[in-house]
């Protein structure tokens, strides 16, 4: 009985967990600072401290090698972590349909012509017709493709991480001292880089955040000095943005480019000819081969210029339109339940009950607690205290500006996840960075406690991810049950994997199943893999399937059993 209790209490708690234990450490921090009882002068510190905060000021002054430090860190120690981490298993109908989008482009194809079967096939996030391809844009593809072609998928992912982390590093430089953007350069890493779905998933969230920071970093660069090299970065954010997530990264992007104007029409000191050739220009030109390579891409996928693959998708299952003031669709036709399942009882009902007043607050509240728990937390939530000491510096009009932009935007959508806010990262951590300043020079009773705190506050998140990696080593179970992927169908990959011939899988859910996890994943080339997975659509219809591939060996699984197993299925079984 004992047993059972603790069992319920772990599971209603798990959620949570994390973050009372990070709640905990916070506490302890801020308590252990202002009990205090030594009144220390604001330069006195111990020489182990002095040390290593000078190391940190002379690896921040060269500024290219910070940058790079904190990429390598971010690479190097996350695959140090691979024994102990793994690498992650797809799990959500994203990562699956951003890796057909891999596997298609690693066999140097765009799309795929719509198999003969696909009606047996489909799946969330991916279309069928006119072509079979992703729904979603190409840049996450192509970076999980060139890892594909390195070895796995997941290495693009991994090289995307670092990359963004060191590019954030790049990008505070611009707006802050040097010492304070590697600091948040190395917050980053340790809260995103590492342990975070970021990293170790198959999401398009580092890539977004990667364009974001590379537009941020490029505009005060472009105001001061006019470089071409700055102009070629913020085309090629603009580029990622508009290939990633296309409308949050035009919410972003938009009033970037109304400040890059006023500065056009505004400054004097760079003779306007210069100005063309080394801003105007270059950013015309690319943009201009972006969009044409665009309307290429969709005019492959979808037959016009104009219609992007998500559009496609959308018009044929869902019925929740994507902005808050439009209107339901009309009921299309659904050929699995699963899936009318997740369109009409999770996405309509989801967005009908935020068209009310009441439904609507909720829904703000939901995401404002979502958005709190993965970006600030209870370590960041410290320094976000200094957060209304931002209104009183100049420097940070602009991005206070582009944040509130940005979040009018983002809360305009039906939807939002952690990763839409992705090309907005630098902004975050930027603001992060000037509340820690700000904290440090917070003094109580004549003394400088706000030091204390600001140093407390790394060492927080280090402290947590030593926890969170302390926990997996020894077996205890904090982090969430999807941290590592769907590990069942991982199981089952595997062993078939070493059969010999190939095999049709025929994958059945029980009526309690979620819609937000499903196993039907097929490569690129469906006929010739050796693994191909089906829906289960009743044993007269599941009759046409196996005659089409009446030279593989056929299962069928319970995927919603505890531990799912393969059974043989009978080719001209009767229907039950």
């Amino acid at each position: 009985m004992e047993h059972g209790l603790s069992q319920r209490l772990y599971v209603a708690l798990a959620p949570w967990l994390l973050l009372i234990l990070e709640s905990i450490f916070v506490i302890a921090a801020v308590a252990l600072t202002f009990l205090s009882q030594r009144k220390s002068k604001p330069g006195e510190k111990a020489p182990v401290f002095l040390s290593l905060r000078s190391a940190f000021a002379r690896l921040a002054r060269r500024k290219a090698l910070a940058a790079f430090a904190v990429g390598a860190s971010t690479l190097v120690l996350r695959v140090a972590l691979i024994p102990l981490w793994g690498v992650p298993q797809p799990m959500w109908h994203d990562e699956f349909s951003f890796l057909l989008a891999a596997d298609t482009f690693a066999h140097g194809r765009l799309t795929n012509p719509t198999h003969p079967m696909w009606i047996h096939f489909e799946s969330f996030h991916i279309i069928q017709h006119p072509t079979y391809m992703s729904m979603y844009p190409p840049a996450q593809g192509l970076m999980l493709a060139a890892g594909q072609l390195l070895g796995h998928p997941w290495i693009g992912q991994l090289l995307t991480t670092a990359m963004m982390c060191s590019v954030l590093c790049w990008m505070l430089q611009a707006w802050l001292p040097p010492t304070w953007a590697l600091l948040g350069a190395s917050l980053a890493m340790l809260q995103v880089g590492l342990l975070s779905y970021w990293m170790n998933s198959y999401f398009g969230t580092s890539l977004p955040a990667l364009g974001g920071v590379l537009v941020l970093g490029a505009l005060p660069r472009i105001q001061r000095h006019a470089r071409l090299r700055d102009a070629l970065l913020m085309g090629l954010g603009l580029a990622i943005l508009a290939n990633t997530r296309p409308f949050e990264g035009f919410v972003f992007s938009l009033p970037i480019a109304a400040a890059l104007l006023i500065w056009l029409a505004k400054q004097k000191r760079i003779p306007v000819a210069t100005v063309f050739r080394r801003v105007v220009l270059p950013l015309i030109l690319i943009l201009g081969a972006t969009g044409a390579a665009m309307g290429y891409y969709f005019w492959r996928v979808t037959g016009n210029p104009f219609v992007m693959p998500y559009e496609v998708d959308r018009q044929t299952y869902a019925m929740a339109p994507y902005f808050v003031w439009q209107h339901p669709r009309p009921e299309p036709v659904y050929h699995h339940a699963e899936m009318k399942d997740f369109y009409v009882q999770w996405e309509l009902r989801d967005f009908q009950s935020g068209r009310t007043p009441l439904g609507f607050a909720r829904r703000l509240r939901h995401r404002f607690r979502m958005l709190w728990t993965f970006y600030v937390g209870p370590i960041f939530t410290l320094p976000f205290l200094a957060f209304p000491f931002l209104f009183r510096d100049r420097k940070m009009r602009f991005p206070l500006l582009l944040a509130a932009g940005v979040a009018v935007g983002v809360f305009m959508e039906t939807w939002t996840l952690d990763h839409y806010l992705a090309p907005a990262l630098g902004l975050f951590y930027l603001f992060l960075v000037q509340c820690i300043r700000h904290l440090r020079l917070y003094r109580w009773r004549h003394r400088p406690v706000g030091h204390g705190l600001a140093r407390a506050i790394p060492l927080l998140c280090l402290a947590m991810v030593v926890l969170r990696l302390t926990a997996v080593a020894t077996g205890t179970p904090i982090e969430p049950l999807w941290q590592r992927g769907n590990l069942q169908r991982n199981v089952i990959v595997r062993e078939l994997q070493t059969m010999p011939g190939k095999h049709l899988v025929i994958v059945h859910y029980g009526p309690n199943h979620s819609a937000h996890i499903d196993w039907i994943f097929n490569r690129a080339d469906i006929d010739g893999s050796q693994v191909v997975w089906a829906r289960d659509m009743g044993d007269s219809r599941n009759q046409e399937l196996l005659l089409y591939f009446k030279d593989r060996q056929a299962w069928r699984i319970e995927a919603d059993d505890p531990v799912p197993k393969l059974e043989p299925y009978a080719r001209g079984r009767s229907e039950n």
